[in-house]
């Protein structure tokens, strides 16, 4: 064989190879955060105030103890790189970075609430309507453009919502908030990628407590004496925060947004099934049938990208 032809063969598998790692991120990422229920229910009867600043301190802490012991060097390498882009840069940087931890901040304490007080399925829901709000959100603020077909998503998304919104107006208003918050986010970095993702994420969970310290004194509860309560806020922290958000983080540098969007709907799926297996969440008719509507919308969103990997 030819060593063009070798060297192809192996351009080619190698580029598989990383693709894949990028996909199952994303798979592992989602797949987490649609089991987030199992660790947030035990904690059902602490106020949501209270899981939300135990667990962006607790987060704030870990990721800055990482920072200073192994990410000193890329520290560095980033803090020169902002020292020397333009004005301009600087405040669009900062702008961007201050932005995205409030809608973090935000998207945390509306999950926490929804999911322990209003219901499982809410906060689902959420998760198939977010790939929708991401388009419409990068359509008017990144000028990225819509097919005709994707446009069709978007409108079966709202008839699916008006649905859902027939049946339980407070849920949809939860679960679009939700969205939004995250959506918002995820848009947010699509404009942040020249700095390290550990240390942005860093910044981002470091300034989220910063936001909710003044708040704690006068919103917080009693100290928890409970150990099972600081057991389960360790692994909100760990494995249902740092970890999935790193992850994701790291299937957006491999693989387009359209297909992280997809991949997403892992999240809900898992959550639709634990709300009505598990929580014995009730179901009717016109629920399922807008459900199914949202979720139809977003596999013809990204019709073109699940026929394009048919096709790889």
């Amino acid at each position: 064989m030819p060593i063009f032809a070798q060297q192809f063969i192996d351009s080619k598998r190698n580029n598989v190879l990383n693709n894949l790692k990028h996909y199952l991120a994303a798979i592992l990422a989602f797949s987490i955060w649609g089991t987030f229920s199992l660790v947030l229910k035990p904690l059902h009867s602490y106020a949501s105030s209270d899981i939300l600043f135990y667990r962006v301190f607790s987060c704030a802490l870990i990721m800055s103890l990482v920072s200073i012991l192994f990410k000193r060097e890329k520290l560095k390498q980033n803090l020169n790189y902002f020292k020397y882009i333009s004005k301009k840069a600087k405040r669009k940087t900062i702008i961007v970075n201050v932005g995205s931890s409030i809608l973090l901040t935000a998207n945390w304490f509306s999950f926490i609430y929804v999911m322990n007080h209003v219901s499982v399925r809410a906060t689902s829901v959420a998760y198939l309507v977010c790939p929708i709000i991401t388009t419409i959100l990068a359509y008017f603020i990144l000028k990225d453009k819509l097919s005709k077909l994707q446009w069709l998503s978007v409108f079966l998304s709202l008839v699916g919502c008006i649905l859902l919104s027939y049946t339980n107006i407070l849920d949809m208003f939860y679960s679009s908030l939700i969205g939004f918050t995250y959506a918002a986010y995820l848009v947010c970095q699509s404009q942040n990628k020249q700095f390290d993702k550990f240390l942005i994420l860093n910044f981002h969970i470091v300034l989220s407590a910063l936001i909710l310290l003044p708040f704690f004194p006068a919103y917080s509860g009693p100290v928890p004496t409970e150990l099972k309560f600081y057991f389960f806020v360790e692994i909100i922290a760990v494995i249902y925060t740092i970890v999935p958000l790193l992850l994701n983080l790291f299937a957006l540098t491999g693989i387009a947004s359209s297909k992280v969007g997809m991949i997403l709907n892992i999240n809900p799926i898992i959550a639709f099934i634990l709300a009505s297996t598990v929580y014995k969440e009730p179901l009717n008719l016109i629920q399922i049938c807008s459900y199914a509507l949202i979720f139809l919308a977003v596999i013809i969103f990204n019709a073109k990208e699940i026929f394009r990997l048919k096709t790889e």
